[in-house]
């Protein structure tokens, strides 16, 4: 059934798009102002993104969030694709609903309970809250969005070509390496860039297991922010948004071409 594009679907999607990206370009452009004043235009200027690379507690807030960010993402990611093979290969077993629930809890669960559960654990068994704290509590929440992307993945995945790399002699862990993980890869791929933005976005479950040592970017800026607004602020929000974006075009890209390279091999394989 053909929908033709009407003025009134235009116009929601152009509303719609405004409301969601234009603070963003405001934003934006008065990280280019020179006034002290955000909300003053008094020129072009570059002097906030100075002042922001001078800053020490910006530059060390940073730091911590991006070694947080790839440590919980990457262990997420491990612990999620291991988890989604479970519940989606193991089949029925004594336990798995226990285990699903588990696993999906998070989702469901608000952050204030999770951020302050995870800091009760951590006083219980004496573990001094700083980075690893952080890393923990960051791969606990953000592992079963990575068990959702990959299971759905997995739900679809032919499981004719393991069982034919097992005939031609691979061991189970060899045709899981070889056949299952790069055809599952974008997958694996997308709950790492999710797993990554949660950890970069969070400021809950942060605030509730870090230390004094430790304070993350998303910390800093609502510190920061609750003080009164500073151009700074604009500076470091502007490249934040930059990066994802080159993040999610080169996530984009990747994932085509992994695609592309599979239907290729999949054609191959079916013309030989």
């Amino acid at each position: 059934m053909n929908r033709r594009f009407s003025w009134f679907n235009a116009t929601a999607l152009t509303l719609g798009f405004v409301f969601l990206y234009l603070p963003m370009i405001i934003l934006m452009i008065f990280s280019f102002n020179a006034s002290k004043l955000v909300t003053v235009w008094a020129g072009f200027s570059t002097r906030w993104y100075g002042e922001l690379f001078r800053n020490e507690a910006f530059l060390d807030a940073a730091w911590v969030t991006l070694k947080v960010a790839l440590l919980s993402s990457t262990l997420a990611t491990v612990f999620g694709t291991m988890a989604a093979y479970v519940m989606v290969r193991a089949g029925r077993f004594r336990g798995r609903t226990l285990f699903s629930g588990m696993i999906y809890a998070p989702l469901v669960m608000p952050e204030v309970i999770t951020g302050l559960s995870l800091l009760l654990l951590f006083i219980a068994i004496g573990l001094d809250r700083g980075v690893m704290t952080i890393v923990l509590a960051h791969t606990t929440f953000s592992m079963c969005y990575v068990s959702v992307v990959v299971s759905s993945r997995l739900v679809t995945f032919d499981q004719s070509l393991e069982e034919a790399a097992l005939d031609l002699g691979c061991t189970p862990f060899d045709a899981f390496r070889s056949v299952t993980l790069p055809i599952i890869a974008p997958a694996v791929i997308s709950g790492w860039l999710l797993a990554f933005t949660l950890s970069l976005d969070d400021l809950v479950i942060a605030s509730f297991t870090a230390g004094p040592a430790s304070t993350t970017l998303p910390m800093k800026i609502f510190s920061s922010v609750r003080l009164g607004l500073s151009p700074e602020i604009n500076a470091l929000s502007t490249i934040l948004i930059g990066i994802v974006t080159v993040g999610v075009i080169s996530a984009s890209l990747l994932s085509k071409r992994a695609v592309a390279r599979q239907r290729a091999e999949e054609q191959a394989a079916v013309r030989a």
